[in-house]
């Protein structure tokens, strides 16, 4: 007899549960969440495990590949897949949600979730870090500006160079107020020193690899962009079709329809949030920005001749994401004539 097993992780315990082919719990625990105990347990268990549920989330990834590399056979499910299955549950518990994972694995009645390389995870944690120091700088100089205009201050447009000096003068009239804003002023000076570390560090890294070396190709793709999209995507090998990386990341509509309704909604904004951000920015530069000889410009002035500027956007970022994926399959360069058709 096969069994299932379904496993709920958290910050210090997983519970685990095991059922067979009639969906009957066979056996329940709860392990310490580390790679390590949880195989230790496996190896004990004396059983036919067909497969391992885990659902995505912050220690999965970790968890995952040890269990892959002790040779068990363990599947990510997508969050939202598994967290609709257990909508109807009136009670809520990492027990229960044990066995629904378990439940779900018996049926197969699940979404698998693409679990990322190393280099992948690398790549998206200097991101997430560099734009962590990038919102922290913006703050402070929010900050500052809301306690100067507390006093009547008005900072008004400055550069990156001169935003200190005018804050230091409209501060130096007021008695208190200097101190405070030499505080925050120097927290933002470090933070930015940081911030240009991290910059370098993401220039150098698209510079290194040749995938990023030629989605840079496309107008609008920077080194940012570049490596948000080959960390998102990952292995190009993965998508049967390159129609189908829009829908992956979001950028299609949603669609209802049963019986005499049929409704066509917003676009689902599903899957990696980064991605889809850097694909609507780089669809931004292209409409906004002077691209000389661009068809995908030209294109998608057309759809917003007929749909407005936002939808427009969205539309040429979903282009933008069979483009820059048949890109990878293919190894080749941005050709304007290959990308408008």
């Amino acid at each position: 007899m096969l069994y299932y097993t379904g496993i709920d992780v958290s910050l210090e315990a997983s519970h685990l549960c095991v059922v067979d082919e009639a969906g009957v719990v066979v056996k329940e625990a709860k392990i310490a969440s580390e790679p390590d105990a949880l195989v230790a347990w496996f190896s004990t268990l004396g059983l036919a495990v067909k497969r391992i549920g885990l659902e995505a989330g912050p220690l999965s990834q970790w968890l995952y590949a040890g269990l892959r590399t002790a040779g068990l056979d363990v599947l990510l499910l997508e969050t939202r897949h598994v967290r609709d299955a257990f909508r109807s549950m009136p009670v809520k518990t990492d027990r229960k949600d044990a066995r629904g994972i378990a439940q779900l694995m018996r049926l197969g009645w699940y979404r698998q979730v693409h679990c990322k390389s190393e280099d992948a995870q690398d790549t998206r944690t200097l991101l997430a870090a560099r734009k962590v120091l990038q919102s922290k700088w913006h703050a402070l100089e929010m900050s500052l500006r809301g306690l100067l205009r507390g006093y009547g201050l008005k900072v008004g447009e400055t550069t990156r160079k001169t935003f200190e000096p005018r804050v230091r003068g409209l501060a130096a009239g007021v008695p208190g107020l200097a101190e405070v804003a030499d505080a925050l002023l120097k927290a933002r000076a470090v933070v930015f020193d940081q911030f240009r570390v991290l910059e370098a560090r993401v220039i150098l890294r698209a510079r290194k690899d040749e995938r990023a070396g030629l989605l840079m190709t496309v107008p609008g793709v920077g080194p940012v962009i570049a490596l948000t999209f080959v960390s998102g995507i990952d292995d190009p090998g993965r998508f049967r079709s390159s129609r189908t990386v829009g829908a992956h990341f979001g950028l299609t509509q949603r669609k209802y329809q049963s019986g005499e309704t049929d409704i066509t909604g917003r676009i689902s904004k599903c899957g990696d949030q980064e991605v889809r951000t850097a694909l609507y920015e780089a669809a931004n530069v292209i409409l906004t920005r002077p691209v000389k000889g661009s068809r995908l410009k030209s294109w998608a002035a057309r759809v917003a001749q007929r749909s407005g500027m936002k939808k427009a956007k969205v539309a040429l970022a979903r282009k933008l994401s069979a483009v820059m994926h048949r890109m990878l399959v293919d190894g080749t360069c941005f050709d304007h004539a290959l990308a408008a058709a």
